[in-house]
């Protein structure tokens, strides 16, 4: 579990590596030397302007602490999502900042195990592979099916390519940290 205090730390982290990327500042911040923060793990962040999407970008897993991996990924939503044009300064200040740490990943033995808004999704198949957070399901109101073939669509492969052999279908869970409540 994230604390009260990381996740405000982590929202922090996220923002200020994204505002000296764009101003072409210093490196993102050296991890914590305690605390979750301190040990490695996977994240996400995701950038919304407007309430709409603007960028995200994470890493499943990682060797580095989880507080150097919110600064690189931060700052890679915010300018390197293929997705959208680099964030502009102007836009830094409307945006609104979601990070979501990740557990480790596991197998999905059975799709009755997926359980919408409480597990994000990873597909693997062919080379290919497509990831959702958690929240993604709800967010777009899908049903499971709906989740799973969507999820084929964003990885490249055709419907119902998540049942095929050789396809890899691996599930964990995501603390969701919002700027909005991490502020109070």
């Amino acid at each position: 579990m994230v604390t009260d205090d990381e996740q405000r730390l982590l929202i922090a982290i996220a923002r200020g590596a994204i505002a000296g990327a764009l101003a072409n500042g210093p490196a993102p911040p050296a991890a914590p030397a305690t605390g979750r923060l301190a040990r490695p793990g996977g994240a996400f962040v995701t950038i919304r302007v407007g309430g709409r999407l603007r960028g995200c970008i994470g890493y499943i897993d990682s060797p580095l602490p989880l507080a150097n991996v919110v600064a690189e990924v931060a700052v890679k939503s915010a300018l390197e999502d293929p997705r959208f044009p680099p964030l502009g300064v102007n836009e830094l200040e409307e945006a609104s900042l979601e990070v979501s740490v990740l557990s480790p990943i596991e197998p999905v033995e059975d799709a009755g195990e997926i359980r919408l808004g409480i597990h994000g999704l990873l597909l693997e198949s062919g080379g290919r592979r497509g990831l959702f957070l958690p929240q993604v399901p709800l967010e777009e109101g899908w049903n499971r099916e709906e989740f799973l073939e969507n999820l084929c669509r964003k990885a490249g492969l055709r419907s119902g390519a998540w049942k095929e052999p050789g396809a890899r279908l691996s599930m964990f869970t995501a603390e969701v940290v919002h700027e909005e409540h991490a502020q109070r």
